[in-house]
């Protein structure tokens, strides 16, 4: 009868625990984008990210995220209110599209494994002619003429992949998580401010 109530017993602490893990928050690497910067840097941090700084309401972190080293982590606030709701990450730079689009097609495979298929995909070049080579296309996205990005929207927020240039000198791809409760909380805030 002991091991009976015993057994009970761990088995309420696992739900318990398991439901304390759900959110109604859209998460990053297991952690709700919810609680104020310091908090959520503290949990990357454990997690094994470093700490690079803070600026203007965002903190930016370095480490491996998805099985890609080196990418820097960005984590959102608005400055009159200390709460996260958006993160973004920033991959490693590529000096060739077919590297730079191999990340991003890695990333949206994973993604649409977890979170279904994308709520919007727009993948192309806005060129005059299609793009018939790596340097071409790489030309192509370091002048802002490539769209590639895949939207997913979830009940919890919308999670971003897209292709992105850092003027002529950098290609990469990024990844962002915008919580649905915590970004109305900072919309309703900037709307007061109109």
């Amino acid at each position: 009868m002991t091991k009976i109530i015993l057994l009970f017993l761990a088995y309420l602490a696992f739900l318990s625990a398991a439901y304390s893990q759900s959110s109604e928050h859209l998460v990053f690497k297991g952690v709700p984008l919810d609680g104020t910067l310091s908090e959520y840097v503290s949990k990357m941090e454990q997690d094994g990210f470093t700490n690079q700084g803070t600026e203007n309401g965002t903190a930016v972190l370095s480490g491996e995220f998805a099985g890609y080293k080196d990418c820097i982590v960005g984590v959102s606030t608005l400055k009159q209110k200390d709460l996260v709701y958006k993160i973004a990450v920033t991959f490693p730079k590529k000096d060739t599209w077919s590297a730079l689009s191999g990340n991003y097609f890695d990333l949206k495979d994973m993604l649409a494994e977890k979170y279904g298929s994308a709520s919007q995909v727009v993948e192309k070049f806005d060129s005059s002619s299609p793009p018939r080579d790596d340097s071409t296309r790489m030309f192509n996205v370091k002048f802002d003429n490539c769209k590639y990005f895949s939207l997913w929207k979830t009940d919890k927020g919308e999670i971003h992949l897209s292709i992105q240039h850092e003027s002529v000198t950098r290609c990469y791809v990024l990844l962002s998580y915008s919580d649905k409760i915590n970004s109305s909380i900072i919309k309703t805030k900037a709307k007061s401010d109109l």
